[in-house]
């Protein structure tokens, strides 16, 4: 386990925050130098606890504001790779989830409307050997890492 102290742990909640959040500003906040908070950002990197930066997206602006989670059930002999493959094939998929126990996996979709989510669960339906689909719909969400 690497060994990160309350200096790195604040840089990676300034970094969650907005992650185009520059080093001038990250040293102001923690009491260090512009230098010295470049290379904890870099050794942090280096050591694998950041793996990268990205951008947080509305998609309901975008006409992509329904979300749901479908719970996949396959045979008992279905290999986990078959799993991940039946899901990954269907663009509007954004995370698969195998778990222990029942169902096999969960699935985070994310869609236009609920005629384009029924399309959806169809096309999973008819994909490799699944044997039952349950959906939820998200009313809500939030999230430990993005901003309240």
């Amino acid at each position: 386990m690497p060994d990160i102290d309350d200096i790195d742990h604040q840089v990676l909640r300034l970094l969650r925050e907005d992650g185009r959040r520059t080093f001038s500003e990250m040293a102001d906040q923690v009491g260090l130098s512009v230098a010295a908070v470049k290379r904890r950002v870099d050794r942090l990197r280096e050591i694998g606890v950041i793996t990268g930066f990205t951008v947080q997206i509305d998609y309901a602006k975008l006409g992509w504001g329904i979300e749901a989670f479908t719970e996949l059930r396959y045979p008992g002999t279905t290999p986990v790779g078959e799993i991940v493959r039946t899901a990954t094939d269907v663009p509007e998929v954004q995370a698969v989830f195998t778990i222990a126990g029942d169902p096999d996996a969960l699935i985070h979709v994310r869609v236009r409307d609920l005629g384009h989510l029924q399309q959806v669960i169809d096309r999973l339906r008819r994909a490799g050997n699944v044997t039952g689909t349950k959906s939820l719909l998200v009313l809500g969400s939030w999230t430990r890492d993005a901003l309240a």
